[in-house]
């Protein structure tokens, strides 16, 4: 929570990390510039005062203009190297700031994640912090030079006459009073901006998604409604904001700069009454010239700063967000790879979906979570694989706290394949090696026979060298799921959990999968989550979920005797299979489990 307190000067100074003497030399080179931005105007004043006095130093004055020339070709040299610099820091400030989003997400429980809408969060590391680029990279050094410009010939100026100084400020003061107007509202309206884009954004990518349920059930004119009001709304809070803006901007943007309508007449007087020499008048007219430009510009970086600060908000309000409750390595070391859940109970925000869980489950066993649907088995699944820390009670690895456990370490020893995985936009052989980095195409190639889908990836045009596409968009929901169970058995953890993990495969491909993965976690802890209680009757353990509850617990034949929850749901199932003709024998076990390794696998543990 005391990060949220923190500045924004703060923040920024931790993104820099290292490169900050890349803006500390930005900052310098800036300096030496405004230096010799400042010189022309001296050089010219001397002038200026030589030849109201009559002098006809020709040479003098064309060695004084090469001068005041070279100061100026000088000022753009130092201005490039500055923002160069400026810049270089800013690229490395923006893929910090990346990182540290993204390396957050990854610490954070899943259920924070995924309540924030996928385009928010795309929206926030890629647009919002792209959009902060030109503010960071030029902002600093240009800043500092405008206002060292300004305040040094206003120094001058008040060495020549205090008067003429003062007199050169009038038309700033009054432009400020139109700035005044352009800024009431503008905390409200820049949130209202970014509030709606936020819309607009969210349902484009819903819009894009569901394009597929969109067509199929001839809702494109609703939901294309939908996105037109969103990207209308988009649209007209900027239009209203400027609009209301444009009358005081265009005053103050004509005021400003507007130094004569103050210096002239003033300075006349002081002329006239003989307390102002024509020379210096005439210097003090040049110099107030390059007075409020400057100063112009730093005015107009108030809207940059406004938004980086509102960037930097929504950016750090997601690295406050409260991280999984891990060490950095390992406090014990579990004895074994058994997992005990005692009193669990956990919720999404306030309501509580699981409520005093105890399960024992021992090393090497293969058990399964079985119930109605939205009953909580995913939820167990979850826990048990650390992708949500439990509200009360514990998760015991080998009797030891997952808590007490590194999230790194933790990771290596758990294989956590769900219904839903996710592929990435790279080849079929890289996405498979994601279980295992360090594994060789040999053995990526191994695994992939193993877990029954070598021959449909030989079957594709470039092989294993075949990318998968965006979210593995170029395969099909079996073959993404089959591709999914590979990484899961490269990975070679000693705790496999396996949730609906072939939920989207045809009947003859379950089979082939089954056979794979029945020979890939022999020896290994494994949970699996199915409905089709064929596949799990051969578990050494079922565990039957209900209501967020553990309402039975034992084998297939245990639970059938007990005629109870478990009984009826299979007897559901069976009658479900009857209707297609795959009746399994009377006396209620299932086909599958009457064959054993080598015979007709049907389930995922026949071989164990």
């Amino acid at each position: 929570m005391k990060q949220k307190q923190r500045s924004v000067i703060s923040w920024l100074v931790e993104f820099a990390g290292t490169h900050k003497r890349l803006y500390t030399a930005s900052v310098l080179l800036a300096v030496c510039g405004v230096a010799c931005s400042i010189a022309p105007y001296i050089l010219m004043g001397d002038i200026v005062t030589e030849l109201v006095g009559g002098v006809k130093q020709w040479e003098g004055y064309r060695n004084a203009c090469i001068l005041m020339a070279l100061f100026w070709a000088l000022r753009v040299v130092f201005h490039a190297l500055s923002t160069t610099c400026s810049h270089k820091a800013t690229f490395h400030v923006l893929g910090n700031i990346r990182k540290s989003v993204c390396g957050k997400l990854a610490r954070v429980p899943l259920g924070r994640v995924k309540e924030t809408p996928s385009g928010s969060l795309k929206n926030i590391i890629v647009e919002r912090v792209d959009s902060i680029e030109t503010t960071l990279a030029h902002v600093l050094p240009e800043f500092t030079a405008s206002l060292l410009a300004p305040l040094a010939i206003f120094i001058y100026l008040c060495i020549i006459d205090w008067r003429m100084a003062l007199a050169s400020l009038i038309s700033l003061f009054l432009g400020l009073f139109a700035y005044m107007g352009m800024m009431v509202g503008y905390e409200e309206s820049f949130k209202n901006t970014v509030k709606k884009t936020k819309i607009l954004n969210d349902t484009a990518v819903e819009y894009i998604n569901g394009i597929e349920v969109i067509k199929a059930f001839g809702r494109a004119q609703n939901s294309y409604e939908k996105f037109k009001k969103a990207a209308k709304e988009g649209a007209d809070c900027y239009v209203e904001w400027m609009s209301r803006c444009n009358v005081f901007f265009s005053i103050a943007m004509v005021v400003f700069p507007c130094t004569a309508i103050s210096v002239l007449p003033i300075g006349g007087m002081l002329v006239k009454n003989g307390s102002l020499a024509v020379s210096d008048f005439i210097l003090c007219i040049i110099l107030s010239l390059g007075l409020i430009t400057p100063l112009i510009t730093v005015m107009s970086y108030s809207d940059d700063i406004g938004k980086l600060r509102t960037i930097l908000g929504e950016v750090t309000e997601v690295l406050c967000w409260e991280e999984l409750k891990r060490p950095e390595c390992d406090r014990k070391k579990p004895a074994d790879y058994s997992i005990n859940l005692h009193n669990v109970t956990f919720g999404y925000e306030e309501k509580e979906v699981l409520h005093g869980i105890n399960m024992d489950i021992r090393e090497g066993t293969v058990n399964a979570l079985v119930g109605p649907s939205g009953s909580g088995k995913s939820t167990i699944a979850k826990l048990i694989a650390s992708l949500w820390d439990v509200d009360g009670g514990s998760i015991l690895i080998g009797g030891v706290d997952i808590r007490e456990l590194s999230l790194e370490e933790y990771n290596r020893r758990v294989a956590y394949v769900s219904q839903d995985n996710y592929l990435f936009d790279d080849t079929i052989r890289e996405n498979i090696r994601m279980g295992r980095m360090d594994a060789t195409d040999a053995e990526v190639e191994e695994v992939a026979k193993k877990s029954g889908c070598h021959e449909f990836i030989m079957g594709l045009e470039k092989g294993y060298d075949t990318v998968a596409g965006g979210a593995g968009g170029h395969l099909s929901g079996g073959e993404r799921q089959r591709i999914a169970i590979a990484r899961a058995m490269l990975k070679d953890a000693p705790i496999v959990i396996l949730d609906e993990a072939t939920a989207y495969t045809d009947p003859e491909n379950e089979a082939v999968i089954q056979a794979g993965v029945a020979r890939l976690v022999q020896g290994k802890t494994l949970i699996v989550i199915a409905h089709r209680l064929s596949t799990i009757a051969d578990a050494d353990k079922i565990f039957v979920v209900n209501g967020g509850r553990i309402v039975e617990e034992g084998t297939h034949g245990e639970l059938l005797a007990k005629g109870k929850l478990y009984a009826k749901m299979w007897e559901s199932h069976i009658s479900a299979r009857s209707i297609s003709n795959d009746v399994p024998p009377l006396d209620g076990t299932p086909r599958s489990t009457m064959s054993r390794a080598g015979e007709c696998p049907n389930t995922a543990f026949s071989a164990l």
